[in-house]
């Protein structure tokens, strides 16, 4: 589109400054667009959208128009429309108007330019900047970048994550009419100290990503930009605009066109990546606390598990399991023998986790800072020569550059089995304080002018650095287990604070350090909605919240949320009192027991629901709107009521008030989804409720879930310690009827762990039509390419062979566990099948294929744990497995 002339506000030095501007098209329904300085080469991010991929998968413009006043491309469905005079990119989509770039006239870029020889009064600040005593030098000078976005005829825009504020994000300027916040959103990751629940301030992580939803349609608008940035947000009557600004770098926008929801997350996910597929039993509970003291308390936690009958899969340590605040080592006075103590977990079926944070202590007797040093692989000073000496835990610290790919690969060595003694194959790694957190430092964090390789500036990446320490961690974990476990090499697990776009590929987050109260309970589920749709799913909030006590009743109600987060695990801060799951008392602990069954039971839904994300980028946890599209609600569409979807099967009633539901017959009112016409299946008793205003019961024992008429949900119901233990127990299918009779789900099968099955998986789909319930196969799994291709349905198999074959392989040697395939095939089996919407009150049967015939009976509960009177009618031992072929017929008996 040739080259737009930079406004350098008459500033003769920078006359004749161009930035080209390029607009691309994509086959997914993409747009891209790019501005960079001719003159001068600005900072581009890397390492997050794959450009050699995602140039395979550009397509032409058709220039349907092209004259003085401007051009009208075409690529599809998406149309491009330019204006030239005043400057401004029309995105269309099957001819609706979805985002309007430059709509405003705020796009700006500040050319660099030579720093004058004196600096007026008038402009300090623009080329050195004192703040708390640290002064930032900016040797660049300005280089700051704005645009703006509009999104007509919409009123309720979602994401920037990450802070503490309601799903739809507020006006941040009066313009509109509505009352505004005190400041515009802020991306800048910083370690923040016992945050707000109600703020627009920043968080740990930035995503500087929007998501525009209305009835029947859906955009997203992407700013690979990692410098500290702002966003204003201001809602007119006829739509929304948003204003972004950036310290430095370029324009490099995305715009996902829909229209669906489901087309958007696609969008990104197939620019930025799709989600890591987790280790199954990293769905499970995880156990954290700052800190366990000592191997004893490490076993009487874990055996505290079991005597309660609780499952859990994780136990995690905290900074003070390490000598003297050094990673990768051991207090050998209270963890002496810690390989044992990580077999004793690991004997059944469980994991650990320890904390390795990017703070390397200098201490010349550190074998770790000793050899970085030595070979200059520390962040630099300004000076860009001195290692940068910052105050954290340890004391004084230097930060490596992980920035660089030479020194990411060094670091993830250090995760050998060799290198990190005292660890083993099931111990596994969280990073913290990767913002990072430099308590000595401006915002407590690095100053802005430190120095990267290339001498490239903080500045420019600062977003960027925890991503960059999450990835070389999760590679030196992934490389341990190549290394150690060739055979079948294991998924890594690395949970982060900090994030940015890109994340998702690496692994899990979580929301930092919330508070225990009904406030920080409340905000949890718009914060984990935000970074849902933001393309980063597998999220989670501190269950029982990280500072304060929180009572029985609180901690309860936060594990029957909790259950439903993606990540789910318990912490707490270092000055609080235990809390482990039994130390309340009753109610409390029988509810928080029957929570965390709740969440065992529910693991192959999620793990199905994760290889979506892994693929599709859908989210894990879903706002209403999201599968619900065409429902222009304001509840709805705002998110007011914080009620959520667990994939398209399961629609969840958060109770963030004290008190309700301790009374006998509490109620409460909610917006149930959909029209009139959309069944609502409680998952306690079945009873029905259908879409619009209704009144539901509210109890104690767990928070109001639903099954969503029309869909079919695999479960696995046996109650165990872990989710190894699980393995091969058999499912259960609840099949949830729409008006019509009919459900439809999906069932994902592999062997849980292995970092890559190439063939072994299979995704099958299980439908109810016309009185059948069937099994076949669904769709190939492509493995990370952003899409599933449709393929031809496999033929009925037998037990030992076929998708076994192919799930599971050949059965690994040495020390790795030896999988028989009569195991396997039991582990396939349905044992039950819960019908919801057949009437109670009548005989029926099924009818096989082979001519066998089995009566269906009433149902003495919908979820284990919960029994309570029923209408449902329920399919025992009906002899079929997930792997094969099948149908049945149900019919009056």
């Amino acid at each position: 589109l040739g080259d737009a002339a930079a406004s350098t506000g008459g500033d003769v030095a920078n006359a004749g400054v161009y930035f080209p501007l390029s607009l691309l098209a994509y086959a997914s329904g993409a747009v891209r667009i790019k501005m960079e300085e001719r003159n001068h080469q600005r900072y581009t991010v890397r390492d997050v959208v794959d450009d050699a991929s995602l140039s395979s998968t550009q397509v032409a413009w058709h220039v349907a128009k092209n004259d003085n006043a401007g051009a009208e491309l075409v690529a599809g469905q998406v149309k491009a429309v330019v204006k030239y005079s005043p400057f401004k990119v029309e995105i269309m989509r099957n001819d609706n108007t979805v985002a309007v770039f430059n709509d405003l006239q705020k796009l700006h870029m500040e050319a660099r330019r030579p720093k004058p020889a004196e600096v007026p009064n008038d402009v300090s600040g623009l080329w050195s900047e004192t703040f708390n005593g640290h002064t930032d030098s900016k040797p660049e000078g300005p280089t700051s970048v704005s645009l703006d976005v509009s999104f007509p005829d919409v009123q309720n825009v979602y994401g920037l994550p990450e802070r503490a504020t309601s799903f739809s994000l507020k006006d941040t300027t009066s313009g509109g009419g509505k009352a505004a916040v005190s400041e515009p959103y802020r991306l800048y990751n910083l370690d923040v100290f016992e945050y707000l629940h109600e703020s627009p301030f920043g968080l740990y992580g930035s995503i500087p990503y929007v998501v525009a939803h209305k009835p029947g349609q859906t955009a997203g608008v992407f700013w690979l930009n990692a410098a500290e940035m702002y966003v204003d947000v201001e809602h007119y009557t006829k739509g929304t605009s948003t204003h972004w600004y950036a310290e430095s770098g370029i324009v490099d926008l995305f715009v996902f066109t829909g229209p669906t929801a489901s087309d958007v997350m696609r969008q990104y996910a197939v620019a930025a990546g799709g989600t890591a597929m987790p280790p199954l039993w990293s769905l499970g509970y995880h156990q954290c606390r700052w800190n366990y003291r000592d191997e004893a308390d490490v076993r009487m936690v874990d055996g505290g598990f079991d005597e309660h009958d609780i499952p859990y899969d994780v136990l995690w340590l905290d900074i003070e399991h390490t000598d003297g605040k050094r990673y990768m080592t051991w207090d050998d006075r209270f963890f002496p023998n810690p390989v044992k103590m990580q077999e004793e977990v690991t004997e059944k079926g469980r994991h650990m986790v320890c904390i390795v944070d990017p703070h390397v202590k200098r201490d010349d007797n550190y074998a770790t800072h000793r050899e970085a040093q030595q070979k200059g692989l520390y962040v630099k000073k300004s000076d860009g020569t001195s290692d940068f000496d910052g105050w954290c835990w340890p004391g004084s610290s230097s930060y490596l550059d992980v920035t660089d790919a030479g020194v990411r690969s060094w670091w993830s060595d250090k995760f050998s089995l060799a290198n990190y003694k005292g660890s083993t194959n099931s111990l596994h790694i969280w990073n913290d304080m990767n913002e990072p957190s430099v308590f000595n430092g401006p915002e407590i964090t690095m100053q802005k002018d430190l120095k990267h390789k290339g001498n490239v500036e903080h500045r420019h990446l600062h977003n960027m650095y925890g991503y960059y320490y999450h990835l070389a961690t999760r590679d030196g974990l992934a490389k341990r287990s190549v290394a150690s476990q060739p055979k079948r090499p294991e998924r890594p697990f690395v949970l982060s604070r900090a994030f940015f776009a890109g994340t998702q590929k690496v692994g899990p987050i979580w929301t930092g350090d919330n508070t225990a109260d009904w406030n920080h309970l409340q905000v949890s589920v718009p914060m984990l909605l935000a970074l849902s749709v933001t393309g980063l799913p597998w999220s989670g909030a501190d269950v029982g919240g990280f500072f304060g006590n929180p009572d029985g009743q609180l901690l309860a109600r936060w594990y029957q949320l909790g259950v439903y987060y993606p990540f789910f695990r318990g912490h707490a801060h270092l000055d609080t009192k235990r809390r482990e799951p039994w130390l309340f008392g009753e109610p409390y602990t029988s509810n928080i027991r029957q929570a965390i069954r709740t969440r065992y039971t529910l693991l192959p839904y999620l793990y199905t629901l994760f290889a979506e994300a892994h693929t599709d980028g859908a989210p894990i946890m879903r706002p209403v709107w999201y599968e619900f599209e065409n429902d222009g609600k304001d509840v709805v569409l705002s998110g007011a009521d914080n009620l959520f979807m667990l994939g398209p099967g399961l629609l969840v009633v958060p109770v963030t008030t004290e008190n309700v539901g301790l009374a006998p017959g509490d109620t409460m009112e909610i917006n149930a989804p959909g029209s009139s016409s959309q069944l609502w299946y409680s998952a306690e008793d079945g009873a029905v409720v259908r879409g619009g205003n209704v009144r539901i019961p509210v109890k104690d024992s767990a928070v109001p879930a639903y099954y969503r008429g029309g869909t079919i949900v695999a479960r696995k119901d046996r109650a165990r310690r872990s989710s190894r233990a699980m393995t091969f127990d058999p499912h259960t299918l609840v099949v949830a009827l729409d008006t019509s009779g009919s459900a439809s789900g999906r069932v994902f099968l592999d062997d849980g762990i292995s970092q890559d099955t190439g063939s072994n998986r299979a995704m099958r789909r299980v439908a109810m039509s016309g009185g059948t319930l069937s099994c076949g196969g669904d769709e190939a799994h492509v493995w990370g390419k952003g899409t599933y291709t449709p393929a031809a349905e496999p033929s009925p198999e037998p037990a030992s062979q076929g998708v076994i074959g192919r799930v599971f392989g050949t059965p690994p040697a040495s020390k790795e566990v030896a999988l028989n395939a009569d195991d396997v095939a039991r582990g396939m089996e349905v044992e039950r099948v819960i019908f919801l919407g057949i009437p109670a009150n009548k005989a029926f049967k099924a009818v096989f294929a082979d001519g066998r015939e089995e009566a269906l009976v009433k149902s003495p509960y919908i979820t284990p744990g919960l029994e309570a009177t029923t209408s449902a009618l329920t399919l025992r031992t009906p002899g079929v497995r997930l792997h094969q072929d099948w149908q049945l017929r149900i019919v009056a008996a």
